[in-house]
């Protein structure tokens, strides 16, 4: 992660972005209205920010096996959990508006790439009870704190796989053919990012969510997002800084592009 491109990526991001009363796209401006800014207190998140804060405390330490963009930072393969909570959790904010979106979309099929400790998992999973979500998670001993965090928030819509995502994406894809949400959020890097989502793209409808985390976190992934957004099967994209949606809406003849304040 090169800090002067967050920097400088920030300060444009928050020079660009819109709050929802300026955005003239009726579809965005109602997802920003109803789901990006609702006010509802119907949610009940407590059993997910009970197991965030247990696994923020915990010790213990496993032996990991990292397959992504940003394993060079760390100088051991033994790492506490508590460590692990603390540098690839998504924030709360952000977690919950995945709930949100998830809750707003009821897609029958999500898929994640990068279950990492479970949380946003579950997050997926409650937000949907009654659709399926699939996730991938490249190291087995983080899989199995995931598992945990399953059984602890009582979130059982979850299927998960282990393994390189090169590995296990074709038997997902053989099992679940119609991806509704992808949430793709592993191996932060150019080639990688713009591999999944292609392919994830042969199984996607008019309908389908992407969603895709850390869309500035680097030059590569950068380089990535702008790809994606000129995809000619792509017709709306949503720049939150931290995380970037795309949707493939037949509807919307002319592509349109938005950065957003949130």
């Amino acid at each position: 992660m090169d800090v002067f491109q967050r920097v400088q990526s920030y300060c444009n991001y928050r020079l660009h972005a819109k709050s929802h009363q300026r955005i003239h796209s009726p579809f965005v401006f109602n997802l920003l209205k109803d789901v990006f800014y609702s006010e509802s207190t119907g949610y009940d998140f407590s059993s997910i920010e009970k197991r965030r804060h247990e696994l923020l405390h915990l010790d213990q330490t496993i032996d990991v096996t990292d397959l992504g963009a940003g394993a060079d930072k760390w100088k051991t393969s033994q790492r506490k959990i508590s460590d692990i909570a603390k540098n690839s959790l998504k924030r709360k904010k952000y977690a919950q508006l995945i709930y949100k979106l998830v809750h707003h979309f009821q897609p029958k099929t999500t898929l994640e790439l990068g279950t990492s400790l479970g949380i946003t998992s579950s997050y997926i999973g409650q937000g949907h009870p009654n659709g399926q979500v699939v996730t991938i998670e490249g190291c087995p001993n983080i899989a199995a704190v995931a598992q945990e965090t399953f059984a602890t928030t009582q979130t059982s819509n979850i299927e998960s796989h282990i393994g390189n995502f090169d590995a296990v994406l074709n038997k997902v894809f053989a099992d679940y053919p119609v991806l509704d949400f992808v949430f793709i959020d592993g191996n932060h890097a150019y080639a990688p990012t713009i591999k999944y989502f292609e392919e994830c793209l042969k199984y996607s409808n008019s309908y389908t969510v992407f969603l895709f985390d850390d869309i500035h976190w680097s030059s590569d992934m950068e380089k990535a997002w702008s790809e994606i957004k000129n995809h000619p099967k792509v017709t709306i994209t949503i720049d939150i800084y931290e995380m970037g949606l795309v949707f493939l809406r037949n509807e919307i003849k002319e592509a349109e592009h938005f950065i957003v304040k949130y």
